[in-house]
């Protein structure tokens, strides 16, 4: 079949905040109230910092641009400034205090496979250090490249890749190109009846190509599996030449060399094409609340769903703490949610914990899973809450980033960690990260917890941090990053579930696989990009 692309719009995301320039909003009044009681209120500005000139020289951009067009590589301030690190607080903090410093010398963007292996030999040839950039969401570093030895610093940018290739309805496969963001992919497949069901906090903006390099996991994992479990094949551009990947659903050929570059961070290669296991369109969802006495009964109500097999389309829990005051996520797991979730119940908003439990497919086998879901919950102990928190968590899914923002302007600062371990492990592991961030960060500060991704053998936890910015926030920050970060490994867990490594997480990987792991990283790296040109500084320790 023909190729099906989305046309090229420049829609771009807000250079110091998280979305859409038009969607900066200010804090809701009705939330001030709640921030001043609890950390009270200090506006704070953003400057506008000046772009380091381009360091590139002028001979180089002029044979870069023989090979791409010269259309498509730019150098003007605004979009060197718009591809500039990602958006993890440090990230965001560092742009809002003026520092431009990571800012690219330019900025090209291929077309195809090709134009991509083409660049990749350009900057081979030159010795320039190349950062491949997607939706550019990255909240761990991914994309702050080490610069130092190299001729100048390129961002590749895959905005124009934003083709769905290819269909096999018979297989239920389908080839979808890196650049397009997730809105995009799905609007793609919908055409065809189809969807490839990920959806992470991060949906609105970020790409095919930056799950498959990240090991993204969405909010339905429990129901569509985490992205690396969806694909099935990958085209690769490396330094070296192309890899192609994935010629039948499963093999013993060896190790399974996609999952070099599923996680690799652009580090290894740049994916090029992405082929993916779809399902059909879900004729029925629902989305429903449920109410636990405690984090440890709806935790063990998780793992007992798991391991009998009945693993609804999206299974969350909020602590105690998330559920009762939840900062961070106020129409997601609490605020809205739980308000509406009294007024069910015919009363105030109820204690405990929160769980939504979502169904999605063909009505038969939702009202088939739901029913069996259901009366495992039941007789676990928990209290049915109907669809009013599930359907005011659907509603405010993907708007948690936001108001991250908001709480930045008005000097609190809002973050998010996670890592992952077995069950057996659990209680300890939240219990020991919480108490390294409460630690750190000193009175005042807020510390939620939910589980949003669970296994057979063990789940994620996913911490917020509601703290006073200061006036120095970003060192405050990573000394409780690095005291959480250190917990984990002494808790035998991840460093991260599904954020992936790039820098910030880059300290502690060696820890995580061992010095022989972390050799053969680097023997990977060294074979396929042995001049050092790709991401260079990211993921491999």
């Amino acid at each position: 079949m023909s190729p099906t692309e989305i046309p090229f719009v420049q829609s771009e995301m807000h250079p110091t905040r998280w979305g859409a320039p038009s969607s900066a909003a200010p804090l809701p009044e009705a939330a001030r109230g709640l921030v001043e009681l609890a950390f009270g209120l200090d506006e704070q500005p953003t400057r506008t910092g000046a772009l380091p000139r381009p360091g590139l020289a002028a001979d180089l951009v002029a044979s870069l641009r023989a090979v791409v067009g010269a259309r498509h590589v730019l150098d003007d301030d605004e979009t060197r400034r718009l591809r500039t690190r990602g958006k993890s607080t440090p990230d965001l903090l560092r742009a809002r205090a003026g520092d431009l410093s990571d800012a690219p010398d330019v900025v090209v963007r291929p077309g195809d496979h090709e134009e991509v292996a083409a660049v990749l030999a350009w900057a081979v040839e030159h010795h320039v250090a190349v950062v491949p950039f997607g939706g550019g969401t990255s909240v761990a570093g991914g994309l702050v490249a080490r610069r130092e030895g190299f001729a100048g610093l390129v961002s590749l940018d895959l905005v124009r890749m934003k083709r769905l290739l290819d269909v096999d309805p018979v297989s239920m496969t389908a080839v979808l190109e890196p650049g397009l963001r997730g809105p995009e992919a799905e609007a793609l497949l919908a055409a065809k009846g189809l969807t490839l069901g990920h959806y992470p906090q991060s949906f609105e903006y970020a790409t095919i190509g930056g799950f498959a390099a990240t090991r993204s996991s969405g909010q339905s994992s429990a129901g569509y599996g985490r992205f690396d479990a969806l694909v099935v094949g990958l085209r690769v551009a490396t330094p070296r030449g192309e890899i192609a990947l994935g010629s039948a659903p499963a093999n013993a050929a060896g190790p399974d060399l996609r999952q070099l570059f599923l996680g690799s961070e652009g580090a290894f290669g740049v994916i090029t094409a992405v082929t993916v296991r779809v399902r059909r369109r879900p004729a029925r969802t629902t989305y429903e609340g449920w109410r636990w006495p405690s984090f440890d009964a709806g935790a063990e109500a998780m793992r007992t769903l798991a391991q009998a097999g009945l693993l609804p389309t999206v299974l969350r829990l909020s602590d105690e703490d998330e559920t009762a005051i939840n900062l961070a996520h106020p129409d997601e797991v609490g605020g809205a949610a739980g308000r509406e979730a009294g007024a069910e119940a015919g009363g105030a908003p109820p204690g405990g914990c929160l769980m939504i439990v979502g169904h999605e497919g063909e009505p038969d086998v939702v009202a088939a899973r739901r029913a069996a879901v259901t009366g495992v919950l039941e007789g676990l102990g928990g209290t049915a809450l109907g669809e009013g928190p599930g359907a005011a968590w659907v509603r405010g899914r993907f708007g948690a980033p936001y108001l991250r923002d908001s709480m930045l302007d008005v000097g609190v600062l809002v973050e998010t960690l996670e890592t992952a371990t077995f069950w057996s492990n659990r209680a300890a592991l939240y219990a020991a990260v919480k108490e390294a961030l409460t630690t750190s960060l000193g009175d005042g500060a807020i510390v939620l917890c939910h589980v949003s991704h669970v296994y057979e053998t063990g789940c994620s936890l996913y911490f917020t941090v509601a703290t006073r910015a200061g006036t120095d926030p970003l060192p405050r920050w990573l000394a409780a990053k690095a005291a959480a970060s250190d917990a984990m490994m002494a808790a035998g867990a991840t460093i991260t579930h599904h954020h992936a490594v790039g820098t910030d997480h880059r300290p502690w990987l060696t820890r995580e696989i061992g010095e022989l792991g972390a050799s053969v990283l680097r023997a990977v790296k060294t074979d396929l990009d042995p001049t050092g040109i790709l991401n260079p500084g990211v993921l491999v320790p």
